[in-house]
């Protein structure tokens, strides 16, 4: 790992974009700490404290946003506008054959679809930044009096939300495109290990049980290579190219194999699941009187209805993500341009269908391998009311397992592209 780190920073183009990840994380992490105007930190801090943190879907909404949420800081936001809009988009590609379209017409057609994801962003991010105004208000908190009329105190201080949920946006795709690995995964990563401190403070606080809080960490910790065995486990589809000659040149004749992930998706379907569950949530911020849209956020954030929606969603956004990144017909099309085919299988649509059948026999244990992790923990804090479980329970450590090894993966392609050695053997 070390000397992983040490190659990578031996090389110019690589140190620069890793010193310019790390340095729009840490602008990012600032922030977080940095209030909207007029907003009293500690009452918001109380106001959190008393009476929100109870609240499991706005305790999850704080969690993505690294304790901005908390503190009614400028990225208080955080990235689920973002990733909602993400996942509309990709739905509508689905539904709407002009948008399917638009997916397939390479780089110029993906730049639309992005487009159209910033605008829905901030579409998104505007009613939420409203929702949580009244849902602070309702609470009790007080805006300090900047000397002007209410109402233009409001719109500052969702103005400021806003502009800091646009700023996120562009600072994740700013590392996409010139860091390394996924901006918006690493934002999330980042924000889950900036609570993990006050996670361990709060968990031995609450429970007063240091042995609780030592076994969920030796638990979490032991976990994370079964984690690591299913993220790089893969069923390999064996290949053979035929013989055939070129010129004078006898090409072909080799073997070699096709890979499928067993979880393609990687942590994408937790990441979906997670904004559907608690969008209602967001929503419900805007009627705090209404008592069954309360009931309605509460039941889709916590108890058994969120336990088993979070296992069909997962497994929905799974096979979901896997067909949009992979597409057996285009596969099967390719090998029998390239005089290659599958042992056994007659080129063509048979070779579609079976690579078809065992994309979906490998994703099925995949995703609901990551559906258990992901609901189990949830369920023992049901029962134990430990926040370090809420906070680092299987969803998290899914994320920050997955986040990092893709961000690992690709920092290891572009060490080997400058023909230096890699993290992984």
């Amino acid at each position: 790992m070390l000397k992983g780190i040490a190659n990578a920073f031996r090389v110019p183009e690589l140190r620069k974009k890793l010193l310019l990840t790390m340095g729009i994380l840490l602008l990012y992490r600032f922030g977080a700490y940095l209030p909207v105007p007029g907003a009293p930190f500690q009452d918001m801090l109380s106001a959190y404290q008393t009476g929100l943190s109870s609240n499991g879907a706005i305790a999850v909404l704080n969690l993505f946003s690294g304790g901005a949420l908390s503190r009614m800081s400028v990225f208080s936001l955080g990235i689920m506008p973002y990733i909602t809009a993400q996942i509309i988009l990709q739905m509508f590609q689905a539904v709407i054959p002009s948008l399917g379209e638009l997916a397939k017409e390479g780089e110029a057609g993906q730049r639309k679809i992005t487009q159209y994801t910033r605008y829905l962003t901030i579409g998104l991010a505007i009613l939420n930044a409203i929702g949580y105004l009244f849902l602070f208000r309702n609470y009790g908190v007080t805006f300090v009096d900047m000397g002007i009329p209410e109402a233009l105190e409001n719109v500052i201080v969702v103005f400021t939300m806003v502009v800091g949920a646009v700023i996120i946006m562009w600072l994740g795709e700013v590392i996409t495109q010139r860091g390394i690995g996924n901006g918006m995964s690493l934002i999330i990563f980042v924000n889950i290990m900036a609570g993990l401190p006050s996670a361990l403070i709060s968990s031995v606080t609450t429970t007063g049980n240091v042995l609780l809080t030592v076994v969920t960490v030796c638990i979490m910790i032991a976990i994370v290579p079964v984690i690591v065995y299913i993220e790089r486990g893969q069923r390999r589809i064996p290949v053979q190219y035929a013989k055939r000659v070129v010129g004078n040149r006898m090409m072909g004749g080799q073997s070699t194999y096709l890979p499928i992930k067993v979880n393609t998706a990687g942590v994408v379907p937790i990441i979906f699941a997670s904004a559907v569950l608690y969008f209602p949530a967001q929503i419900a911020v805007f009627f705090p009187n209404v008592e069954w849209m309360q009931v309605f956020a509460n039941a889709l954030s916590s108890g058994w209805i969120n336990w088993i929606l979070s296992v069909v969603l997962i497994v929905f956004f799974a096979y979901f993500y896997t067909s949009m990144v992979f597409n057996p017909d285009e596969t099967a099309d390719q090998l029998r341009k390239q005089g290659g085919f599958i042992p056994g299988v007659r080129p063509g649509q048979a070779t579609a269908a079976y690579i078809k059948s065992t994309i979906d026999h490998v994703t099925l244990p995949g995703a609901l391998f990551m559906a258990v992790l992901a609901v189990v923990p949830t369920i023992i804090f049901w029962f134990t009311g430990d926040p370090l479980i809420q906070a680092f329970g299987g969803t998290s450590v899914l994320i920050m397992v997955g986040v990092a090894m893709d961000t690992l993966s690709s920092l290891e392609s572009q060490l080997k592209m400058h023909n230096y050695d890699g993290f992984f053997k």
